[in-house]
This record gives structure tokens, C-alpha cells and sequence, in this order.
């Protein structure tokens, strides 16, 4: 369980045992199960993280809800949208081993994770990754229950693939942008966990002549690095 999980966690249980020290057990049980769940939603299994060549793993576990054509900054490439239910692990990998270039965080909308506004007009964290086959993006996007994106990384510092960057509370949606030329293996319906399902192969380049893409077509409501 990652660390949030006790700050969130341990006041109802504290309160919810006090209820039952003083017979107010109806409260007590709400209070219990209210620890109870937010402790389960602050899990953190282990996940075997695939060692294939060109990999890209899920950033996070949920269904895949869109899968399309998306240019990026004149850049041509394909977007994955993966939706996250209350009830799935909200803690967020990295897609492939590199350094992060670039982080910018977006205040915006908290419309539900599910609809496509939610890609460019909620609130989210954009992370540049610079790989050894070239750049790619994701973002950690708020949805209409989940009020607070947490990136545990900063710019420039070096992410392993599958490696643990950040979460979402209380369900969310995560998009991950490739470039035109990668492999997508899933499909829209499909189930993923963050970290161990490979969504996509992107064969690693001795040399790129990819200019590095940008957030100039990324629509927020406003920008904060």
C-alpha cells in the first residue's frame, strides 16, 4: 500500500474504533469499512514487468476506452485511453525505461473519466519521456471523482520501465501517446495492469531522426510547471 493510503486510512479506523468503545457500533461499522476500503484502494501489488526488447508497458490498470489516430505538435501517432474504476489499483507506471524531459501540470475540468473531453480539458499532469527509440507522452488525467493528480518524479529524472511515478485518487483515466510507426497489441474493451501488460512494441533505433514533440496542441484550461 503506498503512503496515502495510512494518511487517508487511519482516521476513520481510529474514530470507528472510539465508536465502538463508547456503543455506537452502527457508526463504528460505517467507519470501519470506510478504512477498509480506502486501504484497498491505496494497494500497491508487485507486478513482473516484461523484459522484451521495444516494450510499452500499461502506465496504469483499467480498460482501454479509446484507441485512435492523434497527431501531437504536427507529430503523427496513436493515442491509448485507459479508463480507471474506483475499484482498480490507482498507483501509475512508466510506459518504457528513459528520462523525463518535461512535466506540466494542468489545472482544468473534472468532467468523468470515461468522456473524451476529459483527454484535453481535466485536470492532469503531462510527462514528456525521452526514450532510447525516441519521445513519447502520457498524462495523468483528474476525473469527476478523482480531485487530485500526484506525480512522485520530476523533470530529469531517470524511470525504468514499469517503474512506480505517481496515482490518481479515486478514479481517473490515463492517456499514453506513441508515434505513428509503434505496434498497438490491445484493443478498445481490453482489461490492463499498470506495468506488466505490454500495450504496444516501439523497436528500439540505433539513431532517431524524430524531433522531440511538444504540448503545443495539448488544449488545458491553463499551465503551471
Amino acid at each position: 500500500m503506498v503512503k496515502e493510503g495510512f494518511y487517508f486510512g487511519l482516521p476513520p479506523l481510529v474514530l470507528g474504533a472510539l465508536a465502538f468503545a463508547l456503543g455506537w457500533e452502527v457508526l463504528g461499522i460505517v467507519l470501519v469499512c470506510v478504512a477498509a476500503f480506502v486501504f484497498y484502494f491505496f494497494r500497491d501489488p508487485q507486478r513482473v514487468i516484461p523484459t522484451e526488447p521495444g516494450a510499452i508497458v500499461s502506465p496504469a490498470d483499467g480498460r482501454v476506452v479509446v484507441l485512435t489516430d492523434e497527431d501531437n505538435a504536427g507529430h503523427a501517432g496513436k493515442r491509448i485511453s485507459i479508463f480507471l474504476a474506483i475499484w482498480n489499483v490507482h498507483v501509475n507506471r512508466s510506459p518504457a525505461a528513459g528520462t523525463i524531459t518535461k512535466m506540466n501540470y494542468c489545472p482544468g475540468k473534472f468532467f468523468a473519466a470515461m468522456r473524451e473531453c476529459a483527454s484535453s480539458q481535466n485536470e492532469q499532469n503531462v510527462i514528456f519521456l525521452s526514450t532510447h527509440t525516441g519521445e513519447i507522452m502520457f498524462k495523468q488525467i483528474a476525473g469527476l471523482i478523482a480531485r487530485r493528480v500526484v506525480c512522485w518524479k520530476k523533470q530529469g529524472d531517470a524511470v525504468a520501465r514499469g517503474e512506480r511515478i505517481g496515482l490518481v485518487r479515486f478514479g481517473s483515466r490515463v492517456d499514453l501517446w506513441l508515434p505513428l510507426d509503434s505496434e498497438i497489441l490491445v484493443r478498445v474493451g481490453d482489461h490492463v495492469k499498470g506495468g506488466s501488460s505490454v500495450l504496444a512494441r516501439w523497436p528500439v533505433r540505433h539513431a532517431s531522426r524524430e524531433t522531440p514533440i511538444s504540448e503545443a496542441n495539448l488544449s488545458t484550461a491553463g499551465k503551471r510547471t
